[in-house]
Formats: C-alpha cells, sequence, structure tokens
C-alpha cells in the first residue's frame, strides 16, 4: 500500500519500486494530479501504458503487481485454470511461453498493455452457482500475501476441465489432474456442489476414476446425481468426448 508522502512528488516517485504499475490514485497519494501526471510524461518522468495507468521510462513490468493492478478494475479477476495449478506447483511440461490464465467476472478484452508484456487468456464463463461466495477457493500464494488472488487447486482444476474441449486438450488435462494427488475434499466437494456444468463435474469423477486416485470415490459421492443420460461433446479435433453418469 503506498502511503501519503508529504515531500516533493518527483522525489516520492523515485522511492516507488520499480517493475509495479502505477494508477491515478496511487500518483494521487503522492501529490501528482492528473495534469502533473501528463506533465511528467511530456517531460520523460513517466510513461504512459492506458487511461490512467503509468510506469517509470524501461522499466520492466512484474506480472504479479499488473494482476492486482487490473483486479481493482475487473470485478472478480483472479489467476485461474492450468496457470493458478502451475503456480501452486501442479504443471505438465508447461512451456516458458505458455498464456497466462485469468478469469474474472467483467466483460471486455484486457487492455492492450497487459496483454502485449504478458500474452493471457481471460475467461468470464460463470463456473458456479451464485450461491455460492465469489471469492470461495481464491487465494494469494503464501509466498506473496499481498499478490494477486489465485484459484487454490480444487477450483483451479474444475477451470482447467471447464476448458476441455474449448482450448484446452483432453490429454493434457489428464496428466495435469494426475497431479493433483490429495485435494481437500471438503473444499472439491462445495465447489463440485455449486457446479452446475455437467461437463465440469462429470469430467472429474471420470477422470479421476480413470486414473484410480485416491480421491476418486468421495468426488463421485459429493458430486451427486447429474442425470442418468451419457453427455456428448465435440472436441476441436473432431473426436466425440463421452461422459458417464
Amino acid at each position: 500500500m503506498v502511503k501519503p508522502i508529504s515531500q516533493n512528488p518527483i522525489k516520492a516517485l523515485a522511492s516507488l519500486p520499480r517493475g509495479v504499475p502505477l494508477d491515478a490514485g496511487t500518483l494521487k497519494k503522492l501529490g501528482v494530479s492528473s495534469s502533473l501526471a501528463s506533465h511528467y510524461v511530456s517531460a520523460g518522468w513517466l510513461t504512459r501504458l492506458g487511461r490512467g495507468v503509468f510506469t517509470f521510462p524501461k522499466d520492466v513490468l512484474k506480472v504479479e503487481p499488473c494482476v492486482v493492478l487490473l483486479a481493482r478494475r475487473l470485478q472478480g479477476l483472479h489467476v485461474g485454470g492450468k496457470t493458478a495449478l502451475a503456480w501452486r506447483g501442479v504443471r505438465h511440461n508447461v512451456g516458458s511461453r505458455e498464456k497466462l490464465h485469468l478469469w474474472g467476472e467483467t466483460p471486455g478484452p484486457l487492455p492492450a498493455w497487459f496483454t502485449k508484456r504478458f500474452p493471457a487468456r481471460y475467461v468470464t464463463r460463470h463456473l458456479f452457482d451464485s450461491s455460492l461466495a465469489a471469492n470461495f477457493g481464491l487465494q494469494p500464494l503464501p509466498e506473496t500475501p499481498n499478490g494477486p488472488a489465485v484459484s487454490v487447486p480444487e477450483r483451479a482444476l474444475l477451470e482447467l476441465l471447464s476448458d476441455v474441449g474449448v482450448r484446452q486438450g483432453l490429454e493434457e488435462a489428464r496428466n495435469i489432474m494426475e497431479g493433483v494427488r490429495s485435494p481437500r475434499l471438503d473444499v472439491l466437494g462445495t465447489l463440485l456442489k455449486h457446479c452446475p456444468r455437467v461437463k465440469v463435474v462429470r469430467l472429474c469423477v471420470q477422470l479421476a476414476e480413470e486414473l484410480n486416485l485416491d480421491w476418486a470415490a468421495e468426488a463421485r459421492k459429493r458430486a451427486g446425481p447429474r442425470g442418468r443420460n451419457r453427455w456428448f461433446g465435440k472436441m476441436p479435433d473432431g473426436t466425440t468426448l463421452i461422459l458417464k453418469p
């Protein structure tokens, strides 16, 4: 958190950490008005990234504080799915150029200044019903308590599975899921209960059973009945995904 500094704004700016984007609210606390910020841009002391967002010239921004800034503007924004699992230590051949997976509730594209630096996929799909608290299963990483909200493994797993057949391959999802060895069944059970998407719930249970995961039987129990008919879905490669009741 930036505290008001009673000194020359230039000196106040110089005291800030690098790699962190500056929004209008932060600048205001330092005594930098919008007109003064524009002057600093013209003078080369600041670089404008987008509307109301600035950085220091030639500064290399870090992804975590950038996501934190976006979350102030986009409701429910958090790191989710495959990225959340990777950040929490569950990964399978994650490439260095892998896109950042962000989830949120506010429709619309992410700002260009962000995606230029951090190629990302933004998902606004409603995965859980309205009776589940919006922030359930969202926590910063232990090592960055002031960092962005990141899905816990149980929520990230369901976010990953919801992408199967959209932009996520089934085999990779299966390989990643195999690494989720000890989910908290109370958390996973709550998420399954509040997930109305039949594909996601059945896929979670079916893959857990196929992989002989220790928690497969409990997941099926907590998922509850989801209809009597098989679920069919077309995959991008032309194959059909069949999920049994």
